[in-house]
């Protein structure tokens, strides 16, 4: 006997359960079919007598054995939105237990399970809620994907749109400005606003920008940058280099620049460099002044000492030569771009992966060879004059300088402090950022011919007379032998450079380099 017959055993009758209508509920459709309603109980005037004796604990234990845990799982039971119906097994025996011991009436349990098959005629089941959470809920979800999905699409179109227009900014600005011209030498192209009042009162031209600086050397934005820009490693430079030997021995590397470049430094140094003060006791490249000037006020002293600075053009680097256009009122980014046409990095040629760089072994400094070299090293040096000056002052001695060769000279008192000199020089170079090349440094007295700058200054200006015998000697043999034959040391225009010799003479001592000349012509 099953487990629902048993219940309705004694003749009860049972009903079977009646089909729920579909529900015509618009948010319930497409779900799962909700659960039938159970049957409403029966009346109450059927119940029999024996319907509600004492509950043995046989019958339980005998309807446990034969239905199993059935009897205690019913998934209906013990929901609090819903009334026990009368077809679960475990309401027969709550509702027996209740008539039983008196808490209610066959009465009250027949209407409390019509209520409850009422209700759940017009309350939707629990599956039907189910469903349309379900559905609910999907539709929520999808909702939300959609909206994510727009909004994705709105920020993608919206980081487009910046990076359209970033990049469009980028190409502006790199067609009309400069904010970049290599590591380490780009700090202050931001600055943009020159001392426009002491530009005017020194007659240097107002430049605020590097498009300024373009516009005056009459180039584009993109070619100043071509010439300007900073790298470590480059394929090709904006420079020819070449060898030639010292005198003092070795060779010394030049640098020429290219017809480009080589215009826009013409450019600064016409219109900026030339225009600006220099000292007293500067003599090189220095409009009116020469070597002959350099020497003069060393004529007849008792004691002259020279002294030459090493690497001189290389020790002024790339931040001393920007500090320089800085300290007459150009803005920071015009005094980068000038500073960067004027110098230049030592390189050395190197190969890696089959192509071959020049590759920098230094910081940017003044190249020998760019035209802007001789009067930017005269401003950088401006401080070191003034401060030899007054040491030369304080010992009531002359002191000049052509380039890296400075001179000293003075009467016979100089000679008890050639030390003490030496050692001050040595001091001021250093902390003005040069250094002394002690093999070069030269105490000459009256005894011994006193040359400075290549002119002797004994009694007067003067040329050595070796080079006067030689000079004469070449010009006098040359009047047989020919021009061509004098050249025993093979130089590679040996008519150039004896041109350039009676030149030399010619500005020393004027009347025998006259006549140097005329035999020179003559030949």
């Amino acid at each position: 006997m099953g487990l629902f017959d048993w219940m309705f055993r004694r003749g009860r009758k049972v009903e079977p359960d009646p089909v729920a209508p579909p529900s015509t509920d618009a948010s319930l459709r497409g779900a799962a079919k909700p659960a039938e309603p159970a049957p409403p109980p029966p009346p109450a005037d059927q119940y029999a007598a024996t319907d509600f004796l004492p509950i043995t604990r046989e019958e339980i234990v005998d309807a446990a054995k034969e239905h199993g845990r059935l009897l205690w799982t019913a998934f209906q039971f013990g929901r609090p939105s819903q009334i026990p119906p009368t077809s679960d097994p475990r309401t027969q025996i709550i509702d027996r237990a209740l008539v039983t011991h008196g808490l209610l009436t066959p009465e009250d349990l027949t209407e409390i399970h019509t209520v409850g098959a009422e209700y759940d005629e017009v309350k939707p089941t629990e599956m039907a809620i189910a469903a349309a959470a379900g559905l609910a809920g999907n539709a929520a979800v999808q909702e939300y994907r959609e909206a994510k999905e727009r909004e994705k699409a709105r920020k993608k179109a919206e980081s487009a749109a910046r990076k359209k227009a970033r990049a469009a900014e980028v190409k502006r600005r790199r067609d009309t400005d400069i904010i970049f011209l290599g590591r380490g030498v780009s700090g202050r192209l931001h600055m943009r606003l020159s001392d426009e009042a002491s530009l005017t009162a020194r007659g240097l031209p107002v430049l605020h920008a590097p498009a300024d600086v373009a516009k005056a050397l009459g180039l584009t934005i993109k070619q100043l940058r071509w010439l300007a820009y900073h790298t470590e490693a480059a394929t090709r430079t904006h420079y020819v280099k070449f060898e030639i030997p010292k005198k003092s021995g070795g060779m010394r590397t030049l640098a020429a620049p290219h017809k480009r470049l080589k215009a826009a430094q013409h450019w600064v140094l016409a219109n900026v460099v030339n225009k600006l003060p220099t000292t007293d006791a500067a003599h090189g490249f220095v409009p009116g002044r020469g070597i002959v000037s350099n020497a003069n006020p060393h004529v007849g002293k008792a004691v002259v000492v020279n002294l030459d600075l090493s690497d001189f053009f290389p020790t002024i680097t790339f931040f001393r030569v920007r500090a320089v256009f800085e300290r007459y009122g150009y803005s920071g980014s015009v005094a980068s771009v000038l500073a960067l046409l004027a110098t230049e990095c030592p390189r050395a040629s190197v190969t890696y992966a089959g192509t071959k760089y020049e590759a920098a072994t230094g910081p940017r400094g003044l190249p020998q060879g760019a035209p802007t070299s001789p009067g930017l090293s005269n401003q950088v040096a401006r401080k070191l004059d003034k401060r030899l000056l007054g040491v030369a002052t304080k010992l009531g001695l002359t002191y000049t300088r052509y380039a890296d060769d400075l001179t000293f000279s003075g009467g016979p008192e100089l000679a008890g402090k050639i030390g003490w000199l030496l050692a001050k020089v040595r001091h001021v170079a250093k902390e003005e950022g040069f250094a002394v090349n002690e093999k070069k440094t030269r105490v000459m007295r009256r005894s011994a011919a006193q040359m400075v700058t290549g002119v002797v200054v004994n009694d007067k200006p003067s040329v050595s007379r070796d080079e006067l015998r030689r000079l004469r000697a070449i010009l006098h043999r040359a009047k047989s032998e020919g021009l061509d034959a004098q050249n025993r040391e093979n130089r590679p225009n040996f008519t150039e450079w004896l041109r350039g010799k009676i030149a030399f003479v010619s500005m020393v001592r004027p009347d025998t380099g006259a006549k140097l000349k005329a035999a020179f012509d003559a030949l």
